[in-house]
């Protein structure tokens, strides 16, 4: 049996600022520094629906990547700073969609995302985005669920 570490070259991290998913770039990097994987931050900004009624047209999107890009640095400079091949990606759309979509165009090899755990009631009304993710990604996906620290 080969003693051989994970080989990837490219691992996707989606993130949405949350413990749970900043948990995830702790992982990630377990993974990806044995072959000095290139680890990419994601961040997706989801579209906003104003009613038509309303007459507003507003296009945040410019802004908003502005500063999620921004955050990435930020969660990078934290979680990774010593490690020398991190990049930050911003996109635009359905996070679940947008995150299968780029795993597809920069040919990752891995996904590693956070999930909050929810059951019940709580996963029925707000879905899961990792989930769906699981469902449709082209790749392999580690799923880390958030354990907080105990005080």
């Amino acid at each position: 049996m080969p003693t051989d570490p994970l080989n990837v070259h490219k691992v996707l991290v989606p993130l949405d600022f949350s413990d749970p998913s900043q948990q995830a770039i702790q992982y990630a990097r377990r993974f990806a520094a044995p072959s000095n994987a290139e680890l990419l931050l994601l961040y997706v900004i989801e579209p906003v629906a104003y009613p038509a009624e309303l007459g507003v047209v507003v296009n945040l999107d410019a802004d908003l990547a502005e500063r999620a890009l921004g955050e990435l640095e930020k969660l990078r400079q934290q979680h990774l700073g010593d490690y020398p091949r991190a990049r930050c990606v911003v996109r635009s759309g359905v996070a679940d969609a947008e995150i299968v979509s780029t795993a597809r165009d920069e040919h990752v090899e891995l996904i590693v995302i956070g999930t909050h755990g929810f059951s019940g009631l709580k996963h029925l009304l707000l879905g899961s985005t990792a989930e769906r993710v699981v469902r449709d990604a082209p790749c392999p996906v580690l799923t880390v669920r958030h354990h907080p620290a105990k005080a």
